[in-house]
């Protein structure tokens, strides 16, 4: 029997060759698509799932005077993990993380820059479960100046030589020299700290730091109790906080504790975190879901409303199988059957896709993304069970609707199509989807560009941003000099901090017309041409001068940070601030107020404007160096550069960014987001259509009489085309009805993340509509118009 089902199974496919490939092109779409994203979303769900140990990140809330609001942050002070491992038996150990970005290594001549190294406490791998291929986890940091190496880094460094016990050198800062204790697996793409060395705390830790509270420059991680209770051990905070942090400091802190697995997809409001590898939001990790598992369903609706829509043609079959004996539940087996027989046939076709586009994605989203389908049993079983679930969930209601024709009726020509409000309803469902995720794909891109296209207040195209450290920072003023020499460069200047990221922030005091007032600011060391490469403006006072530097008693602020030490005096001006003493708390003079700039930028657009002030320093000296080029060739500019920085720092190696290149990267995550949401909709779209080009040939088809004798009567193609099409038509626009206040409250609720956003335009729900109209239409009308052009003695010869 069940050979027999299969031979009708196949004579059926074959028959109906137009509908069976809508079926399987459509079904295969659909899956594809959503095993890629499941992908995605599974890889998310992964992040630092290989630590067994329960832990968590220690992460404050500041909230000082002057800020905008208050601000979550991914640092903690140096005390804090000893003295909660002591007063709390929750808490049973804890490491510290001190990030050195950029770390230049050296073994003899050679010289090797590795993107980012940690000091860290010497129990690292006791509490992270990263592996170590030589060394004993409790050893390798123990002692001062000891380094573990990931086998990448072995490799830079070392070639094929064993590294173990061997010394290099640090440079950067003090010059340090490391013993190579341990080698371990480089680090896995899913892990939120990402690294190539690890060099032993204790190497630079100082008694001292013990009393140092208030200074945040460290990450703390901590190892819990496996049935500690967090909520409780927070509600304890407030009074740790009032313990250590005498004269007053702990009302501006609050303290909380964020899961290891919760680091990665849930950190977005959370500044400061510069060691959180790709960070992403999980909201859209589930919006992925959601959005995949509609076009999945889209195109399982396809397959009920072509099944249904085609029962006509198998009504005879029905009626001589149960007039012959046939019972119903046979039926629907019968056709639940062959429904999972063209589901594994678009699965197979599904696969092959998935092969096909994953390497594209996982390029395009930056992860490492395998589908090991042959190579994994259990990721076989669980793809081939999910195309059998789609067979049965999709061949259920056509086998339910076709098993319970009766015979008599069928066998006298009396039983149709059946009624179409349910294939009707599953259009709508199919085409609100559709213009659903066209309006969302709207605002998402419109969104990105506003992010990307805003005016941020200054210049940021075409400006080379080159690292400084301890020992290349001395070198800027010469360094500049003969860079501003060259005919490639416009203009140099050197920071503290880089524009795009979250500023430190710091004590200030003002001292007004009345008493001095304590507060907190971001803050950046500039150098005097800050403002005129950046081209920042000024609304009231004036820049730098060369001259000031030498003191770092004058100060710039922006509108943000005048508005707030003016807010108890609303009629003053900000021109007013200009002359007035202000400087950093603890200083023994103030400094002088001489400018106010114009609101920028300073960080992504997610986030609102804080308040900051710039000042010269010349001695503090800078991280980085501004290079403006002209022109648009930066080939010979960097070329210029490179000459000019190895002629001045030949031990060093030449490493540059771009500033745009470093914005794009703050709003990658959101690219991300509007790429792969418009990519769905562009499969939910073609999916839909695929699905109403089949029932508009079989409504073709099925009216083929009809329409013959219209023709015969003088119908023009135009009036045919337009019959044809307008049933089809009143569903497309009652998709349109639904799927608007949908769209508009769920678009509403995604642009709140963003300080800055798009407004909601009318014309986007309008644009939507009208192109959710037209490829309606185009799909109908290529039928329709084929229908209308047949010869009408053909579709009425039988008769």
């Amino acid at each position: 029997m069940l050979k027999n089902y299969f031979k009708i199974a196949f004579r059926n496919i074959w028959k109906n060759k137009v509908f069976s490939a809508i079926n399987i092109v459509g079904l295969a779409t659909g899956m594809a698509a959503c095993i890629i994203i499941m992908l995605f979303v599974f890889y998310e769900q992964s992040f630092d799932g290989m630590h067994s140990k329960n832990i968590y990140r220690l992460n404050e809330v500041q909230n000082f005077e002057g800020m905008v609001a208050p601000q979550k942050v991914a640092l903690s002070m140096f005390p804090m993990g000893p003295t909660l491992k002591n007063d709390y038996p929750e808490v049973r150990d804890f490491i510290r993380v001190r990030d050195m970005q950029s770390v230049l290594l050296g073994v003899g001549a050679k010289r090797v820059e590795l993107e980012k190294g940690f000091y860290t406490d010497a129990n690292f791998f006791d509490m992270f479960n990263f592996k170590l291929i030589e060394g004993e986890k409790a050893d390798v940091l123990k002692n001062p100046n000891s380094v573990v190496l990931t086998e990448e880094g072995v490799k830079r460094i070392f070639g094929d030589q064993n590294p173990i016990g061997q010394s290099v050198t640090r440079y950067g800062g003090d010059t340090l020299t490391f013993k190579v204790t341990g080698i371990m697996e480089n680090v896995p793409g899913n892990s939120h700290l990402q690294f190539n060395a690890l060099f032993s705390f204790s190497t630079i830790i100082k008694p001292e730091f013990m009393d140092r509270w208030g200074g945040n420059w460290l990450v703390t991680y901590l190892k819990m109790a496996p049935d500690a209770d967090i909520a409780s051990l927070e509600k304890k905070f407030p009074d740790y906080l009032k313990k250590y942090m005498k004269n007053g400091g702990w009302k501006f802190y609050e303290i909380f504790l964020q899961p290891v697995s919760q680091i990665h997809s849930r950190s977005t409001d959370i500044t400061h975190d510069y060691q959180n590898f790709h960070k992403f939001n999980k909201t859209y990790t589930y919006t992925f879901s959601v959005i995949a598992v509609i076009v999945l369903i889209i195109a399982c609706v396809n397959f009920m409303n072509l099944s249904t829509a085609r029962s006509s043609g198998r009504a005879r079959e029905v009626g001589v199988r149960k007039s012959i004996g046939a019972h119903r539940s046979q039926l629907a087996y019968q056709f639940i059957g062959e429904s999972i027989f063209l589901s594994l046939i678009a699965f197979v076709l599904a696969v092959l896709l998935v092969k096909l586009f994953l390497p594209s994605v996982a390029q395009f989203s930056q992860r490492d993304l395998e589908f090991s389908i042959f190579s994994n049993p259990g990721l076989l079983l669980l793809t081939l069970g999910g195309a059998v679930v789609i067979g049965v969930f999709s061949g259920m209601y056509p086998a339910l609707f076709l098993s319970s024709f009766e015979p008599v009726k069928v066998l006298k020509g009396k039983m149709g199509a059946g009624k179409s409000t349910f294939r009707n309803t599953l259009v709508i469902a199919q085409f609100s989807s559709a213009v659903f995720l066209i309006i969302a794909t709207g605002f998402a891109v419109r969104q990105l560009n506003f992010m990307q296209q805003k005016d941020p207040g200054f210049v940021k195209d075409q400006v080379v941003i080159i690292p400084l450290d301890a020992k290349s920072s001395p070198k800027f003023q010469s360094l500049k000099q003969e860079l501003l020499a060259n005919s490639f460069i416009e203009n140099v200047t050197g920071s503290g901090q880089r524009l795009g990221n979250n500023l430190h922030q710091t004590g200030v005091s003002f001292r007004g017309d009345g008493p001095v007032r304590d507060m907190a600011s971001s803050q950046v060391v500039v150098d005097p041409d800050y403002l005129s490469l950046y081209k920042i403006k000024l609304v009231a006072g004036r820049n730098f001068t060369s001259e000031e530097s030498e003191n770092g008693k004058t100060y710039i602020i922006n509108e943000s940070l005048a508005r707030e030490l003016l807010k108890d005096q609303p009629k003053q001006t900000v021109a007013s601030l200009v002359g007035k003493r202000f400087g950093f708390s603890g200083l023994d003079s103030l400094g002088t107020i001489v400018g106010v700039a114009k609101d920028f930028n300073f960080n992504s657009l997610h986030h609102k404007i804080e308040t900051l002030c710039l000042f010269n320093q010349k001695d503090w000296g800078y991280s980085e160096m501004s290079v403006k080029i002209k022109g648009k060739d930066a080939k010979p500019a960097l070329a210029a550069i490179e000459s000019i920085w190895k002629r001045q720092l030949p031990e060093r190696d030449f490493t540059y960014s771009f500033l745009d290149e470093h914005f794009s990267e703050l709003y990658r995550a959101d690219g991300q987001v509007s790429k792969i949401v418009g990519i769905l909709a562009g499969l939910a779209i073609f999916i839909s259509c695929l699905g109403l080009f089949g029932l508009a040939s079989f409504s073709a088809e099925r009216r083929v009489k009809e329409i013959g004798v219209r023709k015969v009567m003088g119908a023009s193609v135009a009036g045919i085309v337009a019959l044809l099409s307008r049933d089809f038509m009143k569903l497309v626009l009652l998709s349109i009805l639904i799927a608007v206040p949908v769209a508009w409250f769920t678009v509403s609720w995604w642009l709140q993340d963003f300080a800055y956003r798009v407004e909601m335009k009318w014309w986007i729900f309008a644009g939507a509509g009208i192109l959710a109209i037209a490829i309606a239409q185009l799909t109908v009308s290529f039928q329709s118009i084929k229908a209308a052009l047949t010869n009408p003695v053909k579709s009425l010869r039988a008769d």
